[in-house]
């Protein structure tokens, strides 16, 4: 009587609509970097991940460099999306110090809500490659646009503020107080970062 056993039959993954296995793993993709980094973003990584076989991965995105941009593409279209819902509507005057803070609130609500996107534009930088330092930078311009038209409509038009430079800026510290969410949030939670926005303003205002 023969003792050999059946072989073991390999397992599938699971049919499913193309658009849904791509945000699937664009998910598994963005856990890979967010574990691991950009260095170990791989196709095999990837299928592991998503739980799938390396043919499946390629039958989605054909490749490393597309699934990438796939996934700059989706990130850039949140981070704009939670820029756009904090900017007034047709250039309405606005309260400029609570504007900051609440637009400052609102994209670190945004950030701490759904780390895993964020992560790897804000803290995992280091070995990206070129284009995601591209498009990060691309994501970066049109924020300082948004915050830039945003002072051009409530400062005094006869101001010698360089509104280009201050809205660099402003973004340059949101987007610092979002690294330090990402990277120690028990050291430098929400509150604590929003405070000392707070009392930044307010030191403008007595200057």
């Amino acid at each position: 009587m023969s003792t050999d056993r059946p072989a073991a039959r390999r397992r599938y993954a699971a049919r499913m609509p193309l658009e849904e296995r791509r945000e699937e793993l664009l998910d598994a993709a963005l856990r890979v970097l967010a574990r691991d980094g950009y260095g170990q973003l791989t196709i095999s990584a990837i299928a592991a991940e998503a739980g799938v076989t390396r043919p499946v991965v390629y039958d989605a995105y054909g490749g490393i460099d597309p699934l990438l941009h796939a996934l700059l593409d989706r990130t850039q279209e949140r981070a704009t999306a939670a820029a756009l819902a904090l900017i007034p509507a047709g250039g309405t005057p606005v309260d400029l110090d609570r504007w900051l803070l609440e637009a400052a609130d609102g994209l670190l609500r945004a950030v701490e809500a759904d780390p895993e996107t964020w992560r790897p534009v804000l803290v995992l930088t280091d070995g990206a490659p070129p284009a995601v330092r591209e498009r990060i930078e691309s994501t970066l311009v049109l924020l300082r646009g948004f915050v830039a038209d945003v002072l051009r409509t409530n400062l005094d038009p006869e101001t010698d503020l360089d509104v280009e430079v201050v809205a660099h800026s402003l973004v340059a510290l949101v987007q610092e107080f979002a690294r330090l969410l990402l990277a120690k949030p028990d050291e430098y939670p929400k509150e604590r970062l929003l405070a000392a926005y707070a009392g930044m303003l307010a030191l403008r205002r007595r200057t």
